[in-house]
């Protein structure tokens, strides 16, 4: 193990799926509250395709660029994704074009919580084992 790099691979990993799933419960939840706002669109925020594809990217067929200014077809590891918020149109055709649907946006923020838990309870577990070596195994 490195000394200067104290976490490995996986804990950074979930450090970054918690970030990750912060943004979106704000994002979420800035729907939730303009919900009867006239002509609000809600966002949506996603990550998870691009952390897939980074974590599957080695995987694949790798693409080379020849100049380092050139677009990438993704992020190369975990610790360049960053998520994207989407805009969506308001498909309801009601009056007000208020496309926020209450009870979608509660169940996303709830397995968003809950993917949120799981990761803050594997990173826990994963710290709790580095305290126990440091400590000795006392």
């Amino acid at each position: 193990m490195d000394p200067t790099q104290p976490f490995d691979a996986n804990t950074q990993l979930l450090s970054k799926v918690l970030d990750l799933r912060a943004q979106k419960a704000q994002v979420i939840s800035a729907n939730i509250a303009n919900a009867e706002t006239p002509g609000f669109a809600p966002s949506r925020f996603d990550f998870e395709q691009d952390l897939a594809h980074a974590l599957d990217g080695k995987k694949g067929v790798q693409l080379a660029r020849s100049h380092a200014d050139h677009i990438t077809l993704g992020p190369a590891n975990f610790n360049e994704v960053s998520g994207k918020v989407v805009m969506v149109a308001d498909q309801t055709g009601i009056g007000d074009r208020n496309g926020v649907n209450v009870d979608q946006e509660m169940l996303d923020l709830s397995e968003n919580e809950l993917m949120y838990e799981t990761a803050a309870q594997l990173l826990q577990k994963k710290l709790s084992l580095l305290k126990h070596v440091i400590s000795g195994g006392q």
